[in-house]
């Protein structure tokens, strides 16, 4: 018996087991009533004009067989490049046309950032969807509550927490194409005021070669598979009625095989070994109508790369730490006024090379919400920056929505936003460069959405247009410089609709822009590696009480990349992706079976330059929740 079978009737036989009551019981309230917490004020969605995506848990654990990137791609407006490639290769997160750098990665609303990356955007590598209790995103221009970076939008991922009162085990078994493996084991519960969630996922690939192989080429390339693995511990201690501490810590390691280059396979001992660690606190008093909120969080990142040039191997190390205070303060002001405001200290770190240059930004803010004053609401609010080098800037939000009627909301935000420039670039080897300004935008948006049938029927439409001034671009020449403006808009439509068992969930999104290149070295009139139209489709079926199955269908236009052996843009056909996943629940529902299939078509779409797509594949394998 080979070990993809051993380990599904491994997975099989866990079903067998005693199992107690229902888990999870299924979020039963409509989506306009769902707390956001990533506003910082605990607002309802029909409380606020802000645009806000929820992948909620039940959307979660119905995706055991796929990464956080291929989830957070099937959203309406990011394109996650790399998604579909080699399990190993970077992922590159485009949030509604913007760079890939231009979007905060929020764990339980502490940012995350890599000083030591060029960009100090967080890999979505490092976190599995097994330790996600669900996802909040909110769109458009969020620097004035979440400072540096958040750009384009937030992606806000609530860990999973302590469960009920004693221990409770849970984990998933899987097994797939090209020898993948991936297992969590988790104990979460509570006793009195003091609850835990521990939990750890190992995966394991072979992979796919991330270079494709050029025509005429007999000589097979090596696969570039990845092994990982991942630990999360988050603690709540109650003191008392008013006062809460939450403790966590969590560590990724990841050993990821490379190859060369476009059409060049690599060395043998060719490899990035990424490594985070991050540890902290939130806490939480509360008291009348008020609470304070103190997040605190330390991050270690290092990356570590033996690569090749021709055939010559040479090791790249790069590692930093980011020390964040956030401290915020909310109050309700009567029964439609609340009160924000905060103070933010960030201190960030290269722990590599012989200087280990550093920097700060503190930053002051506030937001003033009115809501529910008749069919009225409003977020006004502004931030006071102060960066080490660059000295001063500062950005608003002004975010007014309408309830016309109870189904029909109207809403719009005028806002602007900004990156810092990264460490590597003031102090890096390459190019560094001490008089850089930081990148700022003027963002607008506008939309409506519609709920009609009692909830059964939604549809939501948003426009969006974003002026981006003073772009970092590394010029060959002179190094890292301030030099380009770049503007893109698009708008985005959602329809979805429940009838019966059936659920319907769509979106279409266009995007249009200009950018710099480093291929033709100036800006021009298109966006790399993201489409100018994309739509998708998922649909679900609860065919009986224990059997789910659903599809999801993505549409990809055409869009340009950069053909870096050739140095000439290419331009790259259109491609559409189909999944399909079905679970079939045992044992009182505390265990799920599932199969999930990926790339169906078995479309090929990054060949032309020079990168291998992963074809079809599929993984199947059990989650299970024993008390």
């Amino acid at each position: 018996m080979n070990k993809t079978k051993i380990l599904i009737a491994a997975g099989l036989g866990l079903g067998q087991i005693v199992i107690g009551q229902s888990a999870n019981a299924q979020d039963t309230l409509k989506l306009k009533d769902v707390v956001i917490s990533a506003t910082k004020n605990d607002q309802k969605q029909s409380q606020t004009g802000k645009v806000v995506s929820i992948i909620s848990r039940e959307t979660l654990e119905r995706s055991h067989g796929k990464s956080l990137p291929e989830l957070i791609s099937e959203q309406a407006g990011i394109i996650v490049a790399g998604s579909g490639s080699n399990p190993g290769a970077n992922k590159s997160v485009f949030f509604r046309g913007a760079g890939s750098a231009y979007a905060v990665v929020l764990i339980d609303g502490i940012v995350q950032n890599d000083p030591s990356g060029n960009g100090g955007a967080f890999d979505l590598r490092l976190f599995a969807i097994d330790q996600i209790d669900h996802i909040e995103i909110l769109r458009g221009g969020q620097s004035t509550i979440y400072g540096s970076d958040a750009i384009a939008g937030v992606i806000n991922i609530i860990t999973k927490k302590g469960g009920p009162k004693g221990n409770t085990i849970y984990g998933v078994a899987s097994a797939g194409s090209y020898e993948t493996y991936k297992g969590t084991i988790g104990l979460n519960g509570s006793v009195d005021a003091f609850t835990y969630n521990i939990n750890y996922t190992h995966h394991k690939t072979d992979g796919i070669s991330e270079a494709a192989n050029p025509v005429g080429n007999n000589t097979e390339f090596d696969k570039d598979g990845f092994k990982t693995d991942g630990v999360n511990a988050n603690f709540g201690v109650k003191l008392d009625q008013h006062f809460s501490i939450n403790p966590f810590i969590r560590y990724f390691e990841g050993d990821y095989k490379i190859d060369e280059g476009a059409f060049t396979d690599g060395i043998a001992a060719n490899h990035s070994v990424l490594k985070n660690f991050s540890t902290g606190i939130n806490s939480k008093y509360e008291f009348g109508t008020g609470k304070i909120n103190l997040n605190y969080s330390y991050q270690s990142n290092s990356n570590n790369t033996l690569s090749s040039f021709d055939g010559f191997p040479y090791e790249s190390k790069g590692a930093g730490r980011i020390s964040l205070l956030d401290l915020f303060y909310n109050q309700k002001l009567g029964n439609n006024l609340d009160l924000l405001v905060g103070i933010d200290n960030r201190v960030m770190k290269l722990s590599a090379g012989a200087n280990k240059p550093e920097s700060n930004i503190f930053a002051a803010y506030g937001s003033l919400f009115l809501h529910d004053l008749s069919v009225f609401n409003l977020e006004v609010g502004g931030r006071y920056n102060k960066h080490e080098q660059y000295g001063e800037n500062y950005t608003y939000t002004i975010t007014p929505s309408i309830n016309v009627i109870k189904e029909l909301k109207l809403f719009g935000t005028v806002s602007t936003a900004f990156k810092i420039p990264t460490l590597n670039m003031l102090f890096g080897q390459y190019g560094a460069n001490l008089n850089l300004k930081p990148e700022k935008s003027q963002n607008y948006e506008a939309g409506f959405s519609l709920s009609l049938l009692e909830d059964k029927f939604s549809l939501r439409g948003a426009a969006f247009k974003r002026d981006l001034k003073d772009a970092i671009i590394y010029d060959f020449a002179v190094g890292y410089i301030n030099q380009e403006s770049q503007k893109v808009k698009g708008f985005e439509i959602e329809p979805a609709f429940k009838v019966w068992k059936l659920t319907f969930n769509g979106y279409y999104a266009y995007t249009e822009g200009n950018e710099y290149n480093s291929v033709n070295n100036k800006v021009e009139d298109f966006l790399f590696r993201r489409p100018k139209h994309v739509f998708g489709i998922t649909t679900g079926i609860q065919a009986t009480d224990n059997l789910f199955v659903n599809a999801n269908f993505r549409n990809f236009g055409s869009r340009t990349d950069g053909n870096f052996t050739d140095y000439v843009v290419e331009t790259l056909p259109g491609y559409k992706l189909l999944n399909a996943y079905a679970e079939y629940a045992v044992a009182k529902k505390r265990v799920k079976i599932f199969f999930d299939a990926k790339n169906i078509l078995n479309e090929k779409y990054n060949e032309i330059i020079g990168y291998n797509t992963m074809g079809f594949n599929f993984n199947t394998g059990v989650s299970f929740n024993i008390r």
